[in-house]
């Protein structure tokens, strides 16, 4: 599906404008378009990327091309970057969807091949008040990342309460809830992995552009690209924060996994060393020899008995000494 829009000094003046009129409008410097291909067909992706705007062909290569990390690339008379948006579900879990962005002086263009929800936001917006979003194309990159990067934070909130609900199961007394901890444990360290693993060089994509390395896109920006930049800093930084709370209480829940294992084990030795005398005596006595004097001994039994108990109990007050 191909979605265009057309601006004049920042007010939206048209939408939906087939591809003929598209190149009227790029050929007129008072207007900018936004064109976003939305889940587009081949036939559509080639229309809009080759013919309309007449791409590098490397930079379209890698728009169609699946790229799990993000880049950017200055072709001089527009920009190319590869971000990537983010969804997080009980359902499907952790999910990143490729956004990609050309950005020129007069247009912007944005491909994904499903619906990306900060984008419809954007565009919802866009139709109530276009004024203070649209000015410039690289003014409206900038909306679009944001919301790109604010969807983040329920990802961030998400991950919490999982980590939380780990937790709960972790130092449950009811031994049913921790049966399935350790598989629990390994899902959520693996989407916060996914998560820092993305985010990091998103940041650092920003970071270039704040450092104003790229001419298309105008300094006066600088602070709003800043922005973004701090907002994706706070996101790795609460990964990082929540790879470490996973790792702790894992370490824990193990240190106490390994206490109640040498409690039992500890109870286990002390039964077996307080039943040692009165094993050791009937195992002795138990050999029945016809000459041993001991077995028509009179008071033998009652011998037997307290000698067992007398042994046992100087092993129990020794063992309370040393423990």
């Amino acid at each position: 599906m191909i979605r265009s829009y057309v601006f004049s000094e920042g007010k939206l003046i048209g939408e939906g404008v087939d591809t003929d009129a598209l190149k009227l409008v790029r050929a007129d410097k008072g207007l900018h378009i936004w064109v976003d291909l939305d889940q587009p067909t081949p036939q559509e992706s080639k229309l809009i990327l080759e013919e309309v705007f007449n791409f590098h062909p490397l930079s379209i290569e890698d728009c169609l091309a699946v790229s799990h990390l993000p880049k950017i690339e200055d072709y001089e008379d527009y920009l190319f970057l590869v971000m990537h948006a983010v969804d997080f579900s009980r359902k499907d879990k952790f999910v990143t969807s490729e956004v990609d962005f050309f950005l020129g002086k007069e247009f912007l263009v944005t491909h994904h091949t499903v619906p990306i929800r900060s984008l419809q936001s954007v565009i919802d917006r866009l139709q109530k008040n276009s004024h203070q979003i649209a000015r410039m194309p690289d003014r409206l990159l900038h909306t679009l990342l944001d919301s790109l990067v604010d969807n983040y934070q329920p990802v961030i909130s998400e991950l919490t309460y999982e980590i939380q609900e780990l937790e709960d199961q972790l130092f449950s007394e009811d031994k049913r809830d921790q049966k399935n901890c350790m598989s629990e444990f390994l899902s959520i360290k693996k989407d916060v992995l996914n998560l820092r693993q993305i985010v990091r060089p998103q940041r650092e994509l920003i970071n270039r552009i704040v450092h104003n390395e790229f001419k298309i896109i105008r300094s006066t920006l600088t602070p709003y690209y800043r922005d973004v930049y701090d907002h994706l800093y706070r996101i790795e930084e609460s990964a990082s924060n929540h790879n470490d709370q996973l790792m702790l209480s894992m370490d824990v829940f193990l240190n106490k996994a390994s206490n109640e294992t040498n409690q039992v084990i500890k109870a286990l030795t002390m039964v077996t060393v307080y039943t040692t005398p009165a094993t050791l005596i009937a195992s002795w006595y138990g050999m029945n020899f016809v000459h041993m004097p001991e077995l028509h001994t009179h008071y033998g039994y009652l011998y037997a008995v307290l000698i067992t108990l007398i042994t046992t109990i100087i092993l129990y007050f020794w063992f309370r000494k040393k423990l």
